[in-house]
């Protein structure tokens, strides 16, 4: 059956290559970039919307942003663009006619348009310079979108005995450690809301760095601050050292066991990213909207948070308070090697304090760790 009336969407799977086997993340074990690409119209030419969707749920997309690519199955030509735009037109010397076409490259690389693009240029989800927050932050701007005509392709048959255009092939998202699946054919959807216009000119400027004796971009400060008899109480500051870069939507991840007993949070938002049962010992942290969303180049954000111990495990030796991973943006940071962990103070509270005292009574730094992420 041709395919005129029915419209048809494939789906493309995008998977970071980690450092884990098989590339799965047990912090985010269904995370993917989703690319649908949704038949609008089917004639002489095909109109087609291009969604790219981040299904992961710490990791965003930053600048550069994203770079789709793929390969036509034929000696297809794209006639016009909204949305995005073809970093080379290629070679069209081929096609005859007043009209000359957007883009004749065999493989197409395709680049967001910036923020404060015209609005008759604009899709629904456009625009944004390429960069996708994660999933868990914002889901309005975790998806990005263009619209494109294309003609001189040939119809094929798909798995299911449809006939219809044939499908692009090897597609990329041009974001290092990605590969894509095969496509999936799915039911078409249908797309409505207005374009946002997210304020930021998209510049990528080379990294300079605070000198110091670490030279890391931002350092994490994991610092146990008090301890009472039934809580004990954390500080953590993240720290920018980058003198030219601001961290917009920026995440952190953490994995700790007392998460789970998490009771209190000032200044920053939280949300766990890993519960099988009693297990929920990983959470991620970002900014509050219009507060400390972003930071700035040279600067900090900091937050409080309030842990209820549980007194099967909790103890202050072994570096059992400090984190056993964190994340920031979707970078793994590096931990101190454990002989570097601090100890205890020598001092403890004095024994003849009254238990009402006791409850309250804590050292002003118990235990202080910094972190920093290598890029």
């Amino acid at each position: 059956m041709d395919i005129v009336d029915q419209l048809i969407m494939f789906v493309f799977a995008c998977c970071l290559s980690s450092r884990f086997a098989d590339a799965y993340d047990p912090v985010d074990p269904n995370g993917n970039i989703i690319i649908n690409w949704d038949f609008q119209s089917i004639e002489n030419v095909y109109t087609v919307m291009v969604s790219v969707h981040n299904h992961q749920l710490y990791r965003h997309i930053e600048q550069p942003g994203w770079r789709l690519s793929w390969r036509w199955a034929g000696n297809e030509i794209i006639w016009g663009m909204t949305g995005a735009e073809a970093t080379e037109q290629g070679d069209c010397r081929r096609i005859r006619g007043a009209t000359r076409p957007y883009c004749c490259e065999k493989q197409p690389v395709i680049v967001d348009l910036p923020p404060g693009t015209p609005y008759n240029n604009q899709v629904s989800n456009c625009c944004r310079g390429g960069v996708l927050s994660s999933l868990t932050q914002n889901n309005r701007t975790s998806t990005a979108a263009f619209q494109m005509v294309v003609g001189g392709f040939r119809r094929a048959t798909y798995h299911d005995g449809d006939r219809g255009p044939a499908l692009p092939s090897r597609f990329g998202v041009g974001v290092p450690g990605y590969s894509c699946s095969n496509a999936t054919k799915v039911n078409a959807t249908s797309e409505g809301e207005k374009p946002e216009l997210p304020a930021g000119d998209g510049e990528v400027v080379a990294p300079v760095f605070r000198c110091t004796d670490h030279m890391c971009p931002v350092r994490v400060h994991w610092h146990v601050k008090i301890s009472y008899r039934e809580y004990w109480r954390v500080k953590v500051t993240i720290t920018n050292y980058n003198q030219v870069k601001n961290y917009s939507d920026w995440n952190l991840v953490v994995q700790h066991p007392n998460l789970r007993s998490l009771t209190q949070l000032f200044s920053f938002n939280y949300q766990p990213l890993i519960e099988y049962g009693t297990l929920n010992d990983t959470g991620m942290f970002w900014g509050i909207r219009y507060y400390n969303e972003m930071m700035l180049q040279d600067g900090n954000v900091q937050t409080e948070m309030i842990l209820k111990k549980d007194k099967s495990n909790f103890t202050f030796s072994g570096g059992w308070a400090f984190p056993r991973r964190v994340y920031f943006d979707g970078h793994e940071c590096v931990m101190p090697p454990p002989d570097q962990y601090p100890l205890l103070p020598n001092a403890g509270p004095d024994s003849r304090v009254s238990a009402a005292q006791r409850l309250t009574i804590a050292t002003s730094c118990l235990l202080s760790l910094f972190i920093f992420l290598i890029v």
